[in-house]
């Protein structure tokens, strides 16, 4: 049975990141970015799944404005995908800025049509509800342009 968990501890945030990330090398490969995002997340909102006791996703929430929180990382293990473990947990995280006040989640990836592993990643954020908000090359370089998707909270507060 999957559980879900918001983590307080700041090693456990670390140490969670580090077991997931490392294993999803196809996303996460490269060791300077996956390593931000590992320690980042000690300073972040982490919702935890766990298999048992076997932590197998998270997602980590960052302000980036008084009414704008981004979903800044999100893993599942391997060995756990198609399984709406990813979908649940983006669902708790949503639930926890929608309730903290948020009116907007963004969240940002590489631009469709560049590799195949982030086209299923940005057809999992579609699949949430996410919009096309913008994509902007610059901002990892030509290679990787990074789309922006953008998602409006406000109903969540009314108890959807």
């Amino acid at each position: 049975m999957i559980t879900f968990e918001i983590m307080e501890n700041k090693e456990e945030k670390r140490r969670i990141s580090r077991t997931v990330l490392e294993s999803l090398p196809e996303w996460f490969g490269l060791e300077k970015a996956r390593e931000k995002y590992i320690t980042d997340s000690a300073n972040q909102t982490m919702i935890a799944a766990f298999d048992g006791k076997k932590e197998v996703g998270f997602v980590c929430l960052n302000e980036t404005g008084r009414d704008t929180v981004e979903l800044h990382v999100i893993g599942v293990l391997k060995e756990y995908h198609r399984k709406n473990i990813g979908s649940k947990i983006f669902n708790q995280a949503r639930e926890i800025a929608a309730s903290s006040g948020y009116s907007f989640m963004q969240v940002k990836t590489v631009a469709m049509g560049k590799y195949p592993e982030y086209d299923d990643t940005n057809k999992f954020y579609l699949s949430l509800g996410f919009k096309e908000f913008e994509i902007i090359p610059e901002l990892w370089g030509e290679e990787n342009p990074c789309q922006i998707y953008v998602m409006h909270l406000e109903t969540m507060k009314d108890g959807d």
